[in-house]
């Protein structure tokens, strides 16, 4: 007998008053924004940097052009990285942020490009925030994966595991909830490790290698249990996109930790 709970989803519109729909995915993007913009400001406070180095008013506005890197970075990524040649074709859905797509590794990038703009323009210290802005990344990470288990996307492989659940947008055969595996080590453990790093003596800018590593190494275990991408499949062998964008992070943030150490020594 068939014991796996089939997954009958959340009505992805949390409230709707009028035309106006407020949905459960932009209620989780709120709640990781606003975790991030609490504890990098307790983190300022805490370590002398609030109305020093960074004043309330340039805080602000360094926080806002994060939120729109993060957006714009993750669309652009999703539509480079995961569905450009569809995308070829129908440029003007781009737009269409609401049916959908994003990419993490974009969504990483546009905010570090907007944060080192931002940074230069006033004058402040790049890589000292970065390592602050890092450190509580994991928490928007969590409540993203929530955001996708509560829609039912981004389903894990067929699994006989007793907790694999029925996707039913993703047929009749029992998967692994891959959301929830990636919301615990992406997410929750990710957090814990970077917190608990965050009063460490370590040059500006290894909390940022620290979190490539971490989340690099997070991702590729749960890219193992996640079905790819409908429209990319596996690149080669068991390959997936998000692997081999991962594989280049986790290179990335090596060689990042190695050099700032050595620079140290």
């Amino acid at each position: 007998m068939d014991t796996h709970w089939v997954w009958s989803g959340i009505d992805p519109v949390a409230l709707q008053i009028g035309p106006l729909a407020i949905h459960w995915y932009g209620l989780m993007y709120i709640a990781g924004f606003f975790g991030t913009w609490y504890l990098v400001r307790r983190q300022l406070q805490q370590d002398g940097m609030w109305e020093t180095v960074i004043s309330r008013d340039v805080y602000e506005g360094l926080f806002t052009t994060l939120i729109l890197g993060v957006v714009l970075g993750g669309r652009i990524g999703y539509v480079l990285f995961y569905n450009f040649s569809y995308y070829l074709g129908h440029p003007v859905e781009i737009l269409y942020i609401w049916q959908g797509g994003m990419s993490f590794h974009g969504g990483m990038i546009g905010p570090i490009i907007a944060g080192w703009w931002y940074c230069r323009k006033h004058d402040l210290p790049f890589l000292g925030l970065a390592d602050r802005f890092f450190t509580v990344a994991p928490l928007g990470l969590m409540f993203g994966r929530i955001g996708n288990f509560i829609n039912g996307e981004l389903w894990g492989r067929v699994s006989d595991v007793p907790w694999a659940i029925v996707f039913p947008q993703a047929g009749s055969e029992p998967r692994h909830p891959s959301q929830l595996y990636e919301m615990t080590l992406e997410g929750i453990v990710l957090f814990g490790v970077m917190w608990s790093l965050r009063h460490k003596d370590w040059p500006a800018g290894a909390r940022v290698a620290v979190f490539l590593i971490g989340y690099a190494i997070a991702r590729i275990i749960c890219e193992n249990f996640r079905q790819p991408d409908v429209q990319l499949g596996f690149l080669f062998g068991q390959v997936t996109m998000g692997m081999l964008l991962s594989f280049a992070m986790l290179t990335a943030g090596m060689i990042w930790l190695f050099l700032l150490f050595r620079k140290k020594n």
